[in-house]
């Protein structure tokens, strides 16, 4: 097993005889458990064979910062410097979802998609303030560019009290707690790129606040 080596699930296993994906753009979670379908099917593969590789999606637990009370969500734009973020298709872009590949390292207790995201979390926000445990509200899937067709989003939200939250990674550009409507506006101005797995993001997470 190579350190390069992330976690994987065959298209086919992943979304059984509706193969390709159902859907395209977010879908709750009220009528599918897919992180289980992924629990019970995943492989491990090299990450540069993998972003190739469109027989499989690489389960991405991708959660979102939000103080319902203030109605305010964590947002930041990615670094644009390959030795702070080597990814060049996401460089410089506006994202709200904190988030990234399960590793093997993270496969250590019963539910690796949970441990990476709550590693994710500590490695690259400070939440100033107190925070409830993820929750799952539903998943991402963006089939329209190289990046989306071999990546599926488990969408968490992460509640707190905070107002104030502050990037810890050099990934991070810059960031902070702004409110939904202001991010909305980001999601449509020409002057702000924001990342698509985002955008998909916002009509569930506005919903989501709507109903707290």
């Amino acid at each position: 097993m190579s350190d390069n080596e992330i976690m994987v699930v065959n298209t086919g296993a992943l979304f059984g005889v509706f193969n390709p994906c159902p859907f395209n753009g977010f879908m709750d979670n009220s009528m599918t458990c897919y992180e289980q379908r992924i629990l019970d099917n995943f492989e491990w593969m090299d990450k540069d064979l993998a972003e190739k590789n469109q027989r499989y999606k690489q389960p991405v637990g991708y959660s979102v910062i939000c103080n319902p009370e203030l109605q305010k969500i964590f947002v930041y734009q990615r670094s644009s410097k390959d030795k702070e973020y080597p990814e060049k298709r996401l460089q410089g872009k506006w994202s709200c979802g904190i988030g990234g590949h399960i590793e093997k390292a993270d496969y250590t207790f019963a539910d690796p998609i949970y441990d990476s995201l709550t590693r994710e979390l500590l490695e690259e926000v400070e939440i100033m303030g107190r925070e409830k445990k993820p929750k799952v509200i539903g998943y991402i899937n963006d089939d329209s560019n190289d990046v989306g067709k071999v990546h599926f989003g488990i969408l968490y939200v992460v509640e707190t009290d905070a107002e104030v939250a502050r990037p810890r990674d050099p990934e991070i550009k810059q960031g902070g707690m702004i409110s939904i409507d202001r991010f909305k506006a980001r999601c449509s101005s020409s002057h702000f790129k924001v990342e698509n797995w985002s955008k998909i993001a916002l009509k569930p997470l506005l919903e989501y606040f709507e109903n707290k």
